[in-house]
């Protein structure tokens, strides 16, 4: 799986696990504060009934927006006429001394000694869950301060089958779409691979067509010079030359960037953009360009020295060829990320230059000058490779490009 399909896969993955997550929790969240709801509107009956639970009474109002009732469908839950039977609960009363008194003791998991011990231990609270099932509430009336614990693990049982399942269903869900995002990921970018190596063909194709000639021409203008001397003409077939020869070597290195192996070693970035600016400082003098530098020492980083070195370059050529007023540099460290930013003037429109970095692609300040588009995509292909981040965009008449490493 390649670069683009994998980080589609996660990128999508990630999207699912995230609302997957969101979903199946306020699904439980919801489930379990009805069940509490339900739990209460038994307490608040047992309360208004002295302790005690009779189903044959007129049950309390729910409070608005907090009970989901189900209209049409019978008693069901804790108004069904046979929680009589099936309620297990226990009331104990305190007088002031805090002597307890057994009102309702209708429990089998403990004693009712222990039933005592319970309620006194809940005497400062008001209402909650207890022992993780069951249901408490705490209230006063006559004088005598009442403690009512009910049962509630059978009603809770579907609560916690639906989070297991939930859960469960997730987590399969997660891996079936993993399944069809990797499939349908190698469809979708099927047709990208196969232009993108048609294009590393044709640009493999256009080195060797290209590099015979330019070899043969550079070797006569050498034997010309050599028997009529060096004259205009001869040094403007040079010149072109060159510029042809350092085209088709930037068009074969990126085209097989990818397929290089880093040379990891430790780069002083501060001295190498340094010593990148410094070999320019006469082309942005004689362009009268106002250069300011704001590099801070010691800043390096783990990578392949001689592509950051070039990308480096080709940041500094760019500023030189565009920049007609101002250009900046700046390098410093914020939050553990080196951060490098390049700026200078420009007539474009502020927003996105982010396409600025495809391959042979121009913006529209370039009419004029040499390039074909490949120094700034040389650029993203090295920060990628050391895990940065680059991005481009116009800010009042400023073009900003920042690099995160």
């Amino acid at each position: 799986m390649n670069k683009a399909v994998r980080k589609f896969v996660l990128s999508a993955e990630g999207a699912i696990f995230v609302l997957l997550t969101v979903l199946l929790s306020v699904i439980n969240i919801v489930n379990f504060a009805m069940a509490g709801d339900d739990a209460d509107h038994v307490t608040q009956r047992i309360e208004e009934q002295q302790g005690m639970f009779h189903s044959n009474t007129k049950p309390p109002e729910p409070r608005k927006n907090n009970r989901f009732r189900f209209e049409g469908f019978g008693n069901m839950g804790p108004d069904s006429p046979e929680m009589d039977d099936s309620l297990r609960y226990f009331t104990i009363s305190f007088d002031k001394d805090n002597n307890a008194d057994t009102v309702v003791f209708k429990m089998s998991a403990i004693s009712e000694d222990e039933a005592v011990s319970w309620a006194e231990s809940l005497l400062s609270y008001q209402t909650g869950w207890t022992h993780v099932n069951y249901r408490y509430r705490v209230y006063e009336s006559d004088d005598k301060t009442f403690v009512t614990v009910i049962d509630q693990g059978r009603e809770l049982l579907a609560s916690y089958r639906i989070l297991v399942i939930s859960v469960s269903g997730g987590v399969i869900l997660l891996l079936l779409s993993l399944v069809i995002l990797i499939v349908t990921g190698r469809r979708i970018f099927r047709p990208i691979e196969e232009s993108d190596r048609k294009q590393k063909q044709f640009i493999s194709n256009v080195e060797q067509e290209f590099s015979v000639p330019l070899t043969v021409i550079n070797a006569n203008t050498e034997l010309i010079e050599r028997k009529y001397g060096p004259d205009e003409t001869t040094n403007t077939i040079n010149k072109q030359v060159r510029r042809m020869t350092a085209t088709v070597r930037d068009m074969s290195d990126l085209a097989v960037f990818e397929e290089k192996d880093k040379n990891i070693s430790t780069i002083r970035l501060s001295d190498m953009l340094s010593r990148v600016i410094d070999n320019r400082i006469a082309e942005f003098e004689k362009k009268n360009v106002n250069l300011t530098c704001e590099i801070d020492e010691d800043i390096s980083l783990e990578g392949d020295d001689n592509r950051m070195k070039r990308a480096l370059i080709e940041i500094a050529d760019n500023a030189v060829k565009f920049a007609s007023k101002e250009a900046l540099f700046s390098l410093h460290k914020h939050k553990n990320r080196i951060i490098l930013i390049q700026e200078n003037d420009t007539d474009l429109k502020d927003g996105s230059c982010d396409q600025v970095f495809d391959r042979f692609t121009m913006l529209e300040n370039s009419k004029g000058t040499d390039g074909i588009g490949l120094g700034l995509s040389y650029v993203k292909q090295t920060v990628l490779a050391h895990n940065g981040r680059v991005s481009a965009r116009v800010v009042k008449g400023r073009f900003i490009l920042q690099i995160a490493l």
